[in-house]
């Protein structure tokens, strides 16, 4: 299996190989960093036990945190946020609550990512800002994963050393620049970027697979590389 800090090895590795590339966290961090303003009301929809806000919340003046994991809410890292249980489907926010909603590692997972955006649009201020990383269904892998029915869209917790509380469901039902266009335009958002992240650490279970894996991230055409990252404007 694939550890996330052997991960973390092949892409620094990678990055150091490919000068100017950066993995799709860093880019979706970057996005939300420009976001950020004393005045910014944030919410971190699927915030899990952390992540991007964990780092960044000190720069926001209002940041709350939604996730449907009650456990996930109990071991959060930066307790301090304002943090709820909850789903994307149904927002416990009026409207026009938020300047910046962000997410990643959830659109993947929606059951209902047209009800999702709806209520993203809602409680996002005029002008607010949804970004978002997510994986590219049209990739290989997700490709293969979806294919495979039996794992219900697990495949990374079977293949990569992930602990099974942190691997869900996945659905793949917005995770194409089509189906994020289309949804997002009919939730009454409009795309001010979207952005195709190659990886090929995701196959660098040893060296000889991560040096194939490199060479194959070469010729994947830019619409199916394994990431998206997305600023949509409310």
């Amino acid at each position: 299996m694939l550890s996330l800090e052997q991960q973390e090895v092949y892409r620094r590795r990678y990055a150091a190989m490919r000068l100017g590339w950066r993995p799709g966290s860093q880019v979706y961090q970057d996005l939300v960093s420009a976001r950020l303003t004393p005045d910014t009301r944030v919410l971190d929809l699927g915030c899990g036990r952390g992540g991007v806000m964990e780092r960044l919340h000190p720069r926001a003046g209002f940041v709350a945190g939604l996730d449907p994991d009650l456990r996930s809410l109990q071991e959060h890292r930066a307790p301090a946020l304002a943090l709820a249980c909850g789903a994307a489907e149904m927002l416990p926010y009026v409207d026009s609550s938020f300047d910046l909603v962000c997410c990643s590692w959830v659109l993947e997972h929606l059951p209902d990512p047209a009800q999702s955006l709806a209520e993203i649009a809602r409680a996002l201020a005029p002008g607010g800002r949804f970004v978002f990383l997510t994986p590219n269904a049209l990739h290989p892998l997700l490709v293969f994963n979806r294919s495979m029915r039996w794992t219900r869209g697990r495949l990374v917790g079977r293949f990569y050393d992930r602990i099974e509380a942190d691997t869900f469901p996945a659905f793949y039902r917005a995770n194409t620049l089509a189906r994020i266009d289309r949804l997002a335009r009919a939730a009454g958002l409009e795309r001010v970027s979207l952005q195709f992240v190659g990886d090929p650490t995701y196959l660098a279970f040893n060296e000889p697979i991560f040096r194939l894996a490199c060479v194959l991230e070469r010729f994947t055409p830019r619409p199916m590389r394994v990431h998206l990252v997305g600023e949509y404007r409310a």
